[in-house]
């Protein structure tokens, strides 16, 4: 079977590998431009293809015959070519969006949700959600019901995000302030990456349950790859796909006193998973064009800081990668969300009589234990895991790749 996505611009996608997990059957990617559409889709050799932006309204016209779901919401994402040639439609955002709320757990039934955005996906989730009985107000710019206005729904308990606000790499924005809403119960976010953009990131502090576009990915998938397989993939396979690339996708921040190893550690890691290693300090001085120290001596802490801001936000939002912190990104709140967006946050602790001080300006102060008291609730608030790194560097990482588990 000859299966794949068709688009115009794909970039990098998450697609073959969710599918080279569900079915024996080949995944590729088939960029084309609309003069092409009509030959590719009649002329193919695929027997079943997804369909992405620009094309799944496109595509409507060159299938033989729709699938309910197709037909309701007037787009595709998925087709099947049938023994005969002719071309079956199908959406499966339906059942991805579906299979994200009922994993979710919220009670959606007889609650105003409200749907940010007015595109093709927000017709797919207005109507999974009027299926579960939700009371539907769909915000656009400029419709009845828009940003200007939303004062008129703060009584609003379910808030979905299908706009790519907030979107790899223009993270750290969100469409709405959630503390508008004190009546929101569940937030969802169709975009899957970052992990956690700036609404689920504010969702997570005001303690509202936080749900991103991951899952919806790999649920659509399954429900792809049943149609093409012609029979039923377990439920299971969904969680476990999911819960396997979230593990290639999440990054690991390692942040800590100076000195307490995060270089040995991440360059350590980096070499046993396979993956790129970054340094926060390394990039700042690239920024700078000096070293820490004479950025500290010519510019000052405060410089410092924002440059270490800079190279954070830069670092934060991708994916996959291992980042050595410097010891005082905690003394910055703006650094956490930007560390936390994509990433399993990890303290490495060692004793301070262990510290080295060499090259550090902060350290060389003598004041090392005042640093460390104030710094220590701060790590506390940005860590995930606590990490003990007194001892072997391989039972360092015996313990973060147990915890990545």
């Amino acid at each position: 079977m000859k299966c794949g996505l068709l688009g115009r611009t794909l970039g990098h996608s998450y697609s073959p590998a969710i599918h080279a997990q569900l079915g024996d059957y080949s995944y590729e990617l088939f960029e084309k431009e609309p003069e092409q559409l009509a030959d590719f889709l009649l002329g193919g050799s695929f027997t079943g293809i997804n369909v992405t932006i620009p094309y799944k309204k496109d595509v409507v016209p060159y299938c033989n015959q729709l699938s309910p779901a197709a037909r309701a919401l007037g787009s595709v994402n998925t087709l099947l070519r049938r023994a005969d040639g002719t071309l079956y439609g199908h959406n499966t955002d339906y059942d991805g969006f579906l299979s994200l709320v009922r994993r979710s757990g919220a009670a959606v039934s007889g609650k105003k949700a409200l749907v940010l955005g007015s595109g093709g996906a927000s017709v797919t989730v207005q109507a999974v959600l009027r299926s579960l009985g939700a009371q539907v107000v769909v915000i656009s710019r400029s419709g009845e019901d828009n940003y200007q206005n939303l004062h008129r729904h703060a009584d609003a308990a379910i808030i979905v995000n299908t706009t790519p606000v907030g979107m790899y790499p223009h993270t750290g924005v969100s469409p709405v302030d959630l503390t508008a809403f004190p009546a929101c119960e569940a937030v969802y976010d169709i975009v899957y990456n970052p992990e956690r953009t700036a609404l689920m990131l504010q969702a997570e502090a005001l303690g509202i349950g936080a749900f991103g576009g991951l899952h919806m990915l790999v649920a659509q998938a399954k429900a792809a790859g049943e149609l093409w397989l012609g029979k039923a993939i377990p439920d299971t396979e969904t969680l476990r796909i999911e819960a396997l690339l979230r593990r290639s996708m999440r990054s690991i921040v390692l942040i800590g006193m100076p000195g307490c190893g995060k270089s040995t550690v991440a360059a350590a890691l980096g070499e046993a998973l396979g993956r790129e290693v970054c340094d926060s300090d390394a990039l700042i001085q690239e920024l700078a064009g000096m070293t820490i120290p004479e950025i500290f001596a010519t510019q000052g802490e405060a410089a410092f800081r924002r440059l270490e801001t800079e190279a954070i936000a830069r670092l934060g939002k991708r994916s996959g990668i291992i980042l050595a912190t410097g010891g005082g990104c905690v003394t910055r709140a703006e650094n956490y969300p930007l560390l936390h967006q994509n990433a399993t946050i990890f303290w490495l602790q060692r004793d301070l009589s262990q510290l080295p001080t060499d090259g550090r300006p902060l350290s060389q102060t003598g004041k090392l234990q005042e640093m460390y008291d104030r710094r220590r609730p701060l790590y506390a608030r940005f860590a995930d895991q606590i990490i003990d790194n007194n001892g072997p560097l391989e039972d360092t990482l015996k313990a973060i790749k147990e915890a990545l588990l």
